[in-house]
């Protein structure tokens, strides 16, 4: 795996684990949190191999969100346990049931699944949890943002009362906190230069461009600065898929990843955007969760998150393990709310900047609006929620008076 030293997030986490100890991981993508988990997992297991060709009994838990993040996982935990003589497998949907379900009656220690297919799972007898002594509840903001949480919840119901439970997120809500008072039992919380703090080495900038004008300011921006690995980000399928073609048709190497792409294809395109045979991979939040690939240099926000801590989720695909690397951001009128909101998150103000030599149509702030002295300011006015931008302002429905 190429570790020499351990990462803050292993370094903390990995003695915790071994002690026995329930554990709360907050920590952005690239720290190293997977094998933070996995390492101490393999290294607490005893005993063989529970397998008698017809239900497998794991010892240990992973559950995830995502089918891509289950086979980052999955990927790592089998490096690792390559001379341990532990057996890993992950099960999630979008492929067929059965050869899964055969790969787990073989035996399996270290069980890694979305949701969805290990319920499935349990409803054939697949497999049984009650051998089950450790829980990872991975990327756990993502499964209460994608509505997972029931679903999860059957899942703790079948397994044994007394055990450890591991819980790693990028973001601490409210509704995170509310589900590690219910779960966990006297957690060590372990939290990594902050819940909402982009790594220092992300160069963030935003660029305010009219809506009509984004896909020509994206290929300009390509043309211009000829980033060597990018992950651009739209806010749903069609967007991804349309804005794909888009760039495709001018040239740039490029293929799209989302929802509606089988489980084929997303893999294949993964695949050539791993080995460098395509330089851009457009994406939708919840898919691009468990993309694992390292020396991303750009990640654009094609689309600005309508969720402060996605874009933390989002640009936290760069500048991994200390590399450096630039989130840019397109911010339209329409827009100007939904950045404001992340600059609060993020405790900083993105600089806003045009690219030299592109023909900008005239971007215009409407005259009855107020244009305010400073940026990410929201202010009341005509009873209207209003915030300012380079490019304009966005209006909100009216506020009631008083509340």
């Amino acid at each position: 795996m190429g570790y020499e030293t351990p990462t803050p997030i292993q370094e903390q986490a990995i003695p915790r684990v071994l002690a026995g100890r329930d554990v709360v991981g907050c920590a952005q993508t690239g720290t190293g949190k997977t094998a933070a988990f996995v390492i101490p997992i393999l290294q607490r297991m005893g005993g063989e191999t529970v397998c008698d060709g017809r239900v497998a009994h794991p010892t240990a838990l992973v559950v995830t969100p995502t089918r891509e993040l289950a086979q980052q996982i999955e990927e790592v935990a089998t490096t690792l346990a390559t001379y341990t003589g532990r057996r890993v497998v992950a099960v999630y949907g979008g492929v067929p049931f059965e050869p899964q379900a055969r790969r787990v009656r073989k035996g399996v220690d270290l069980l890694v699944a979305t949701p969805g297919r290990l319920l499935d799972m349990l409803r054939q007898d697949v497999v049984l949890l009650d051998r089950v002594d450790t829980l990872v509840l991975d990327e756990a903001d993502r499964m209460l943002d994608m509505g997972f949480w029931p679903d999860v919840q059957r899942i703790i119901a079948a397994l044994p009362e007394r055990r450890q439970n591991l819980f790693f997120s990028a973001t601490m809500s409210r509704a995170v906190l509310n589900v590690i008072d219910d779960t966990l039992h006297r957690p060590v919380f372990i939290e990594l230069g902050g819940s909402a703090t982009p790594v220092d080495t992300v160069e963030q900038v935003a660029y305010p461009v009219n809506p009509e004008q984004k896909v020509d300011l994206l290929v300009a921006y390509f043309r211009a600065h000829e980033p060597e690995r990018t992950l651009v980000f739209t806010r749903t399928r069609r967007r991804a898929e349309r804005l794909a073609r888009a760039l495709q048709a001018a040239g740039v190497s490029c293929e799209a990843i989302h929802g509606d792409r089988s489980q084929g294809q997303r893999e294949e395109a993964l695949e050539a955007f791993k080995s460098g045979r395509t330089a851009v991979l457009v994406a939708t939040d919840v898919v691009a969760r468990g993309i694992d690939v390292e020396g991303i240099s750009h990640v654009i926000n094609f689309d600005v998150p309508t969720n402060p801590e996605d874009y933390v989720h989002r640009i936290g695909r760069t500048a991994r393990a200390g590399a450096e690397g630039t989130a840019v951001t397109f911010v339209t009128a329409e827009d100007v709310v939904d950045l404001v909101a992340i600059e609060r998150l993020i405790g900083t103000t993105l600089p806003r900047r045009d690219l030299p030599g592109f023909p900008y149509a005239e971007r215009r702030i409407p005259e009855s609006h107020q244009v305010l002295p400073r940026r990410g300011k929201l202010v009341w006015n005509g009873g209207a929620l209003r915030a300012w931008t380079k490019t304009g302002v966005r209006r909100r429905r009216p506020l009631r008076r008083g509340g």
